[in-house]
């Protein structure tokens, strides 16, 4: 049988905060392989776990991330938005799928690649965004693992292939089909697909044969993976 990755989208959003602690550690005991998260820099450089540019939408504040240092941000949230260097730690033993949102600088990816290295987790972290953010980790680490995102069913440029070297091509669930998933396989890569919570999508992709999914409903998908297995 197949063998699905499933991945918790910022952790478990539906019981605990997303991109926290909790929600990491949330998702780890509900089954998955792998957390993905969502890392940006504080005013300081700090790698944070965040989506938004602002802390608006999560924590009340309508502050960019990008004007505050690592002691405003933690005193603002009581200590709520963890370090990248946190979430190694907590998620120790376990795959960290890193995302970075907007559109991140040289600066700032350098610094997110030299957290991963100090926290000697690269055999067990990789990372996904478009092009650009892709080629900035490849100069960075030449040997990390990438999942290039892909916003298009349009074949991805042989010559932008072969500076990133991405093992994944990472897609929206909508846009796979099988010929999709064919096409990727047969060009040597992995499929991994965001962000299904239905049970139908869920298990539309399981037949596909897509090799990892990114789910914000992890305890539903690893619930229906694992009953696929069962003969």
């Amino acid at each position: 049988m197949h063998n699905v990755i499933a991945v918790a989208h910022r952790g478990d959003p539906y019981r605990a905060r997303e991109n926290t602690l909790a929600s990491l550690r949330s998702a780890l005991r509900l089954g998955a392989d792998a957390v993905e998260t969502d890392v940006r820099l504080t005013r300081d450089g700090v790698p944070v776990l965040l989506h938004d540019g602002t802390l608006k939408r999560l924590w009340g504040h309508d502050r960019p991330l990008s004007s505050l240092t690592w002691e405003e941000v933690s005193a603002l949230t009581d200590g709520g938005v963890p370090t990248l260097s946190d979430a190694l730690a907590a998620t120790d033993g376990g795959r960290m799928m890193i995302d970075l949102p907007g559109t991140p600088d040289v600066r700032a990816v350098c610094r997110i690649v030299d957290v991963v290295r100090e926290r000697d987790a690269r055999d067990r972290v990789y990372y996904c965004a478009g092009a650009a953010a892709m080629l900035a980790v490849r100069a960075a680490d030449p040997s990390a693992e990438i999942a290039l995102t892909r916003t298009t069913v349009a074949p991805a440029r042989a010559g932008l292939l072969e500076a990133i070297r991405p093992r994944w091509l990472n897609y929206r669930f909508g846009l796979v089909d099988r010929a999709l998933a064919d096409r990727v396989h047969g060009d040597g890569r992995l499929l991994s697909v965001w962000t299904p919570d239905t049970r139908r999508s869920m298990r539309r992709l399981l037949s596909l044969g897509v090799d990892s999914i990114t789910t914000n409903r992890i305890d539903v998908l690893c619930a229906l993976r694992d009953a696929r297995r069962t003969p």
